[in-house]
C-alpha cells in the first residue's frame, strides 16, 4: 500500500526554522516528482516546492523562494523541506505527494491538471509573531 508520512512540524517563533520529512512506503520514489503542498485555514491547498526525479530540478513558490529548500534521499525513500526565516503566513498544514515523471513547475503551479492518488495526513506548522 502506497503511503506518505509527514513529520517535523511544530510551533515556532517568527524567524525560526523547521525541517519537514516525508517518508514514502509501498513504492520507490526513484522515478517520481515529489511535491510539498500546504493548506492554511480557509484557503486552497497550494504548491510550495517540487523536486524532479531525473535532474534534481526544483520549483519554489515566490512566497518561499530563498527561505525554503527541498531535497530528496532516494536511498531512504524520503523527501525533506528545510524551512528557514519562517513567517506567520507560513502557518498551514504541510502535505507531501508524488507523481511519476511530472514537470516540477506544472505539478506545483497547476496541480489541478493532475490526479493525485495519495496524500499523507500532513504535519502542522504554526509560526507565531
Amino acid at each position: 500500500q502506497l503511503q506518505f508520512v509527514e513529520s517535523g512540524g511544530g510551533l515556532v517563533q517568527s524567524g525560526g526554522s523547521l525541517r519537514l520529512s516525508c517518508a514514502a512506503s509501498g513504492f520507490s520514489l526513484d522515478y517520481y516528482t515529489i511535491g510539498w503542498f500546504r493548506q492554511a485555514p480557509g484557503k486552497e491547498r497550494e504548491g510550495v516546492s517540487c523536486i524532479s526525479s531525473s535532474d534534481g530540478s526544483t520549483y519554489y513558490a515566490d512566497s518561499v523562494k530563498g527561505r525554503f529548500t527541498i531535497s530528496r534521499d532516494n536511498v531512504k525513500n524520503t523527501a525533506y523541506l528545510q524551512m528557514n526565516s519562517l513567517k506567520p503566513e507560513d502557518t498551514a498544514v504541510y502535505y507531501c505527494t508524488a507523481l511519476r515523471r511530472t514537470p516540477v513547475h506544472a505539478m506545483c503551479q497547476v496541480p489541478a491538471l493532475y490526479e493525485f492518488d495519495y496524500w499523507g495526513r500532513g504535519t502542522q506548522v504554526a509560526v507565531s509573531s
